[in-house]
Parts: C-alpha cells; sequence; structure tokens
C-alpha cells in the first residue's frame, strides 16, 4: 500500500506459488477472493482471476492481485487496513471450478496492520507515483501469464502551454521489484518495437486520450524487460484554462492497436497531474508588400536604314545670247534649254550617226559580196 493517500489507492495481494490438489484437464486460472478490515475507509472485497494455469500441471506460479480502497477520513487522518479475521476471508479456487467445494478457505488470526496517512496522495500529485499494471500479452491465444507489474510513473508537464499548440509531456518510467516481472512474450518483440504510452485528459478543450511513442529494442522470448525508455506524449488543448492529466495504458510493440505486450493501468487511485493553458499567440500583422513599379519592356524594333536627305538646288543656268545665224534653222530652245536639255540634243545626233554608220557598213558587205 502507499504511504500517503486520498480520494482511493490500490491495495497489493501477493499470492505464493501453489499446487493443485488435482491436475486440472484445461487451461484456466487461480480465482482469489478477500476481504480485508479498514478503519478511516471502505474496502471493495477483492474477486480476481490470478496466475495462469495450465492444462495437465499442478504447479502455480506466484501472483499479485489489487483491490480498492475508498479513503473516507479527512486530510491529515490515517486508514488502517488489516486482513480479516472473519472465517473463510480468503477463498482460492479455479476460475472453471464447478462446485463451491473446490475451493480452500483461509482464515487468519493476525493482528499486523498497515497505516497510510491521508494527503495530497495520489488525488492532486504529491503522493506516490508507483501503479500496478496488469500486463498481458497482445494476443487472446497466447498462453503467457498476465503479470501484476508495479511501475513508477512519473509525468514532468510543461510550464508554457497555449490554446491549439502541442504540448509536450514527458512520461518516464521505473519498473519496481515489488511486482512481477514483466517479460517479453513467447514470441519475443520483433525489430522496430516501440513503446507506448498513454495519458488522459479533461479541460482546456484537449483531447481525451494522447499517445506518445519512443523505440524499444528487440527482446528475445521470456526475456525479463527491467528498463524503459522515456516517452514524449504530445498534447494539444483548444481553449484556455486547466487540464488535468492521468497516466494510461502502456503497450509494447509494433502497434498500439495491436502490441506484443498490453499493459492496463488501474482505474482508481491514479496521480493526477495539471498544466495551465494561456491564450494563443497572437499572430502578427501581416506586413504590406509594396506593389512595385513595372518597368516598362522595351518594344523590340526592326532597324530602319537612314536615309540621307538630298538636298534639290535648282541651278539657274546663264543666259546667253543665241548664236543661230539670222534666217537660219530655228532648231529650238538652242541654249535657252539648259544643260539637260543638250544632252538629250547630243545624244540624239550620235545615235543619227551610228545609224548612218551603220547602213554604209551593211552596203559595203552586200557590195563585197556581189
Amino acid at each position: 500500500m502507499p504511504d500517503t493517500a486520498s480520494g482511493t489507492f490500490d491495495v497489493k495481494w501477493s499470492l505464493p506459488p501453489l499446487t493443485l490438489r488435482q491436475v486440472p484437464t484445461a487451461v484456466t486460472q487461480v480465482k482469489v477472493a478477500g476481504k480485508l478490515l479498514v478503519t478511516g475507509g471502505t474496502h471493495a472485497d477483492l474477486d480476481k482471476p490470478g496466475a495462469n494455469v495450465t492444462a495437465n500441471n499442478t504447479s502455480v506460479p506466484s501472483a499479485q492481485v489489487t483491490s480498492t480502497v475508498t479513503v473516507t477520513a479527512t486530510t491529515g487522518g490515517k486508514v488502517t487496513v488489516k486482513p480479516s479475521t472473519e472465517a473463510s476471508s480468503l477463498r482460492l479456487s479455479l476460475a472453471n471450478a464447478t462446485s463451491t467445494t473446490d475451493a480452500t478457505l483461509c482464515t487468519t488470526t493476525s493482528t499486523e496492520s498497515v497505516e497510510v496517512t491521508v494527503g495530497q496522495g495520489n488525488g492532486t500529485g504529491t503522493g506516490t507515483d508507483i501503479l500496478s499494471y496488469v500486463c498481458r500479452p497482445g494476443t487472446t491465444s497466447s498462453t503467457d501469464p498476465e503479470a501484476n507489474v508495479d511501475i513508477k510513473v512519473l509525468l514532468t508537464m510543461p510550464t508554457t502551454a497555449r490554446a491549439n499548440e502541442d504540448a509536450s509531456i514527458t512520461w518516464a518510467s521505473t519498473i519496481q521489484t515489488t511486482g512481477d516481472q514483466l517479460k517479453a512474450p513467447a514470441a519475443g518483440l520483433p525489430t522496430g518495437s516501440k513503446l507506448f504510452a498513454t495519458v488522459k485528459a479533461t479541460g482546456g478543450g484537449a483531447p481525451a486520450t494522447a499517445t506518445g511513442e519512443v523505440a524499444m529494442s528487440a527482446t528475445t522470448a521470456g526475456q525479463a524487460i527491467t528498463t524503459l525508455p522515456n516517452v514524449t506524449v504530445k498534447l494539444k488543448p483548444t481553449t484556455t484554462g486547466t487540464v488535468t492529466v492521468t497516466p494510461g495504458d502502456l503497450a509494447i510493440g509494433t502497434s498500439a492497436t495491436s502490441p506484443a505486450i498490453k499493459c492496463t493501468a488501474p482505474t482508481s487511485g491514479l496521480k493526477t497531474y495539471t498544466l495551465t493553458v494561456s491564450a494563443a499567440t497572437a499572430s502578427p500583422s501581416p506586413t504590406p508588400t509594396p506593389t512595385p513599379t513595372p518597368t516598362p519592356t522595351p518594344t523590340k524594333t526592326t532597324p530602319r536604314p537612314t536615309r540621307t536627305k538630298t538636298e534639290i538646288v535648282t541651278v539657274s543656268p546663264t543666259k546667253r545670247a543665241s548664236k543661230t545665224p539670222k534666217a537660219g534653222a530655228d532648231t529650238g530652245g538652242g541654249g535657252d534649254i539648259g544643260p539637260d536639255g543638250r544632252m538629250f540634243v547630243l545624244a540624239g545626233s550620235l545615235l543619227i550617226i551610228a545609224a548612218g554608220a551603220g547602213g554604209l557598213v551593211m552596203r559595203r558587205r552586200g557590195i563585197s559580196r556581189s
């Protein structure tokens, strides 16, 4: 039992190895029923399965089971727990027994008791962190026995949680020597196995559960798992306020939904942790982006040839007196027609002379042929 507690806490019953009177013909479990005498609280009578029993074997391994005490004493008081001296206060039988006579009834005269101080304990996060996990193989067809493993769980909460942002919770686990060993199943832990840790949350618009994961080393069949790595669990609250967090289940394997080992946390007596959620970080006002001044795109032009301006100069020819003989042939403008006109007259004269010369040649050739 814990040293201090409030609300509820678990009482662990450790059962030694047992020997059956008769050889079982089928696989079953030991059924444990027990009573406690409690002052300062109430006890829910124990009625749970214990160690697994294999067929054709009278040996039963040791086991541990838990029952729950609800605290009624006030803070600062004590809860006293001791075995009930009532006749047959402890009853052991097989789960598949068909007769009430197939049981072993035990009575104690012990007056030994244990005191638990009523304080903040598991209820507000300052008491014991040790939880009794019930660990079973992940497959229902496995014949591996379940184990009651004591695991110390410590959650470290963030101090700057904000709405709509992930809050990182660090989960540290330490396997205790007070409970059963946590062993790899008959098939071992496959390569790529991980430890999955789940927390439960209320308040602050947080999801009901959040799960983190971390890599685990491969383990051979039946090998004891003595250490567990730390896990980071990210929880995203959506509103301001207080979020209350409690440890949840553990799973080991390649998948959280189909693990090789599943360890179920107790439903009561859980230590609680809180984190305060502040308003979301204000988004900075966007800086206006200046509109760029468009740069004119140069138009591609085909170069055109440069024309040289030709100046036309009109030259007035110097008038010359006509030297045409009096009463001679009228030849036209003469000197008054300008140099261009004289060029045409000269060209015409040359053509006439050439024609005449040509005719003379032809005539001469014609005479030669005769």
